[in-house]
């Protein structure tokens, strides 16, 4: 799997520090008066935690310092700079461009355990204009950088104009309504915005990583390039230790850190190292963790969870497994179609090709019929549209009738199904009348082929994988796809450099990525979505979307006034991507598989749609043998 789905499937603690997902929290119904500087703010309502809270909830505030965390993941590395396209960047090093993490620090972090919040941790304040056409930040003044230069204005001011002309697609079109970025005063900075009345850009600001001026404006530092191991300046909890690319890469923890006394990282960042250790190979991973090399696994392989963990550390309690019930929104994996390519452009073949996929049979064949089939791009959460459009879907959708397909207003969008004994015949029987007439005939090859305007048209294509564990469900659908007369040839590539390569220049038919959604999605929706990123090389529009509707929803999705409003656009855009048939939609999970050796302890109270792993658990003081790190 690329990035994008690694982040589900094969390193889950990547993902420990991006994004608001997060389950619903009750706000205070008095909403705070964001004109005024406040501590904090909420998209819609008012911030769980008042101005004086000491600790989150999902931590233990009296957690012990101390020990090493091992961490394992798949995959190599190549560069620190996580910012730019080029590079493969370490793990643990930021995670999805944004927010505070091991090493970097945010202007202001959220929370877990609400839609979404932000508290200040560079910013000691937010200011937002009434009509939300400026925000202003006020810095601590105890911010510092991991050398003792304070935290500046100038830095906000830098970071942002850097990223957005020279890191990657995302920054341009996550800010795309930020007009400019002005200092103040050495610790004031305010955005100005193209439009008004975006609630939720002033929070995606906000959410902004920021990097040192001084250091990436010295001789010798060069922002964009991505061949560099040498340890950047940072601001964030932990700095860089020992180096072994593209083997490993170790994190300690600074004990003079400018912000371990923020009620907000009470109990947080308890371990004195972290390390990731890296391999190549899922089942190398896999033997690895069970023999002690690392620590804590979130297992991902339902098959795998049920056949090899009885082991004797699992029997005598050394090794500990756990189903937590997890409340994120599972966004969509799926199969996805690159409709730059011709084979793909005709909606009636990708429709056609959804009828190929037997799920209901894979998943009993290889997930004990754990998996729930994926029918939004929105999965597991309120946003995800279900039945016919309600009324005030209609309001919005009407005015594209004509323009999106009318099975968004007559029909409830589910995938094929089967009756799961792996005989698909009615299924595929629908897909082979779908491509007959749409005018792909059987060849003397028994491929299908089209006659064009461009010469015939053949189906067949390549599906590209970069994980082993998924060709058990990949060969049958592969079968599948041949009795109806498409031919695919499955390429599975196990380098993470090239195929994120790969990925960066669409250089692709079909694959398999998961587009990972938030409680509260917004700006980022036009970097997977925006018909003017289909053609941005290492944008996240893998699919290649140019549709103006969708363009148009997004927009007003954005500008949502209020939840009600956030959750009926949403269910608007949802409707119209699945009836576009760009994916075909594969499954998801709503709990959390962990599996962790019995010396690592964790809070009580976990935030429901994510353990924090890295963040908030602990080495038991117990297990440490002096000199010897945890293990």
């Amino acid at each position: 799997m690329h990035r994008i789905t690694r982040l589900l499937a094969t390193a889950f603690l990547f993902v420990l520090f991006t994004g608001s997902f997060s389950c619903p929290a009750k706000a205070d119904e008095k909403e705070l008066d964001q004109s005024q500087p406040q501590y904090g703010v909420a998209l819609h309502g008012a911030p769980k935690y008042p101005a004086d809270f000491k600790h989150l909830d999902y931590v233990n505030p009296d957690a012990p310092k101390g020990g090493t965390l091992h961490v394992g993941a798949v995959g190599t590395f190549d560069s620190l700079n996580p910012f730019i396209v080029k590079g493969n960047p370490a793990p643990g090093v930021s995670v999805n461009y944004l927010r505070s993490g091991l090493v970097y620090e945010s202007l202001m972090q959220n929370t877990w355990d609400e839609p979404f919040s932000l508290y200040g941790i560079i910013a000691k304040s937010i200011q937002i204009a009434p009509d939300r056409s400026w925000v202003t930040f006020e810095l601590r003044d105890e911010a510092t950088w991991n050398d003792g230069v304070p935290i500046t204005a100038d830095d906000v001011v830098w970071t942002f104009e850097t990223l957005t002309t020279k890191g990657q697609p995302f920054f341009q079109a996550y800010w795309h309504d930020v007009e400019s970025a002005t200092a103040e005063g050495p610790k004031r900075v305010t955005f100005k915005f193209k439009v008004k009345g975006n609630a939720e850009l002033p929070l995606i600001v906000a959410e902004m990583t920021i990097l040192p001026k001084h250091y990436w404006t010295a001789d010798g530092h060069n922002f964009e390039d991505s061949s560099s191991l040498v340890p950047p300046l940072t601001s964030g909890p932990y700095t860089f230790g020992k180096i072994d690319a593209p083997r490993s890469i170790e994190y300690v923890r600074n004990e003079n850190w400018w912000g371990k006394n923020l009620p907000f990282f009470k109990g947080m960042n308890n371990f004195d190292r972290v390390v990731y250790d890296l391999y190549l190979d899922e089942k190398v991973m896999h033997e690895a963790f069970l023999s002690g090399n690392f620590d804590f696994k979130m297992e991902n392989s339902e098959h795998q969870w049920q056949t090899t963990y009885d082991v004797p550390a699992v029997k005598d309690g050394r090794l500990i497994k756990e189903l937590i019930d997890n409340s994120r929104p599972a966004g969509m994996q799926a199969f996805i179609f690159n409709i730059r390519r011709p084979v793909f452009q005709d909606i009636k073949v990708r429709e056609a090709l959804n009828y190929a996929l037997d799920f209901e049979w894979s998943n009993k064949q290889f997930a004990y019929g754990a998996y729930t089939r994926t029918n939004s791009y929105f999965a597991n959460s309120e946003l995800a549209s279900s039945g016919l459009p309600s009324e005030a879907e209609l309001k919005i959708l009407e005015s594209y009738r004509g323009k999106i397909p009318d099975e968004v207003f007559t029909s409830e969008y589910k995938s094929p199904v089967t009756d799961g004994t792996g005989n698909a015949r009615a299924n595929l029987k629908k897909a082979a009348d779908i491509l007959e007439a749409a005018g792909y005939k059987l060849g003397p090859d028994k491929i299908r082929v089209k006659q064009t305007e461009n010469g015939p048209l053949r189906l067949e294509f390549e599906l590209l994988s970069d994980s082993p564990m998924f060709e058990r469900w990949i060969q049958p659908f592969i079968k599948n796809l041949e009795r109806i007369g498409v031919k695919a040839k499955l390429r599975t590539i196990t380098d993470s450099a090239q195929m994120q390569n790969r990925m960066n220049d669409y250089d692709f038919d079909m694959t398999i990525a998961t587009f990972g959604q938030s409680d509260s999605p917004g700006n980022e929706q036009r970097e997977f979505w925006g018909s003017d990123k289909a053609d941005v090389p290492g944008s996240r529009n893998y699919i290649g979307v140019k549709n103006p509707v969708i363009d148009e929803i997004v927009t007003q999705l954005i500008h949502a006034e209020s939840r009600e409003d956030l959750v009926t656009k949403t269910r608007a855009l949802d409707r119209v991507l699945l009836w576009n048939y760009y994916v075909i939609p594969m499954w998801h999970y709503n709990k959390w598989r962990m599996a962790y050796w019995k010396k690592l302890k964790r809070p009580e109270h976990l935030s429901g749609l994510d353990p924090l792993v890295v963040q908030t658990w602990w080495i038991d003081p117990a297990s440490v043998k002096p000199d010897s790190g945890s293990k």
